[in-house]
């Protein structure tokens, strides 16, 4: 079993792609009160999704975590001069201590010490929008501005998870993380 600890959180509101950080978040069953993702539907996004955009759908995105460690490769490979945070990529969740976490499967839960249980549901792809909001507020060790799609490429396969809440609670900042594997029920396992 894997253990981790919450390095940071945050809460975004609607109209910005910044997120604040706090000591601690509430997490309810449909997502991080306070945040903008948070509810049990969403509209699905034109480009990046199976339904036409605009279709009301589930919504997998009640949260959002990244590792601590993947910041720390993000910024070297955008040669930034200042370490990137969470509240700069506009993620809900700082986790560190946790190998290869951007690549756990669907079905993984993370179990907090406080109670509370998310269950990922895919991988964090890094979006345009986001990449643009890390040029304009950043600066290289040059002192120039990034380039608009280098923090895309940068965090390709590094840019965390989201998912949806199984047990709600409250998540404070230096809660320890276990990562639990989905089990599969025992009428599907093979017998040994």
């Amino acid at each position: 079993m894997t253990k981790g600890s919450v390095v940071s959180v945050h809460v975004g509101s609607s109209g910005t792609l910044d997120k604040a950080a706090n000591p601690a978040i509430e997490v309810a069953l449909d997502g991080i009160v306070g945040d903008r993702h948070r509810g049990t539907t969403r509209a699905a996004w034109a480009s990046n999704d199976k339904q036409v955009g605009g279709t009301v759908r589930r919504n997998e995105r009640q949260w959002s975590a990244i590792a601590h460690e993947d910041l720390e490769s993000i910024t070297e490979a955008m040669d930034l001069a200042q370490p990137l945070t969470a509240t700069s990529v506009a993620v809900n969740l700082c986790i560190a201590g946790i190998p290869d976490f951007s690549r756990l499967p669907r079905g993984t839960t993370l179990v907090f010490s406080s109670g509370v249980v998310l269950m990922v549901e895919e991988y964090n792809p890094p979006c345009g929008d986001q990449s643009l909001h890390v040029a304009e507020r950043c600066v290289t060790t040059s002192g120039e501005a990034p380039q608009p799609g280098s923090f895309s490429n940068a965090a390709k396969f590094c840019r965390g998870l989201v998912g949806v809440v199984e047990v709600p609670g409250m998540i404070t900042v230096g809660d320890t993380v276990t990562v639990e594997s989905e089990v599969l029920p025992k009428w599907l396992r093979v017998p040994a």
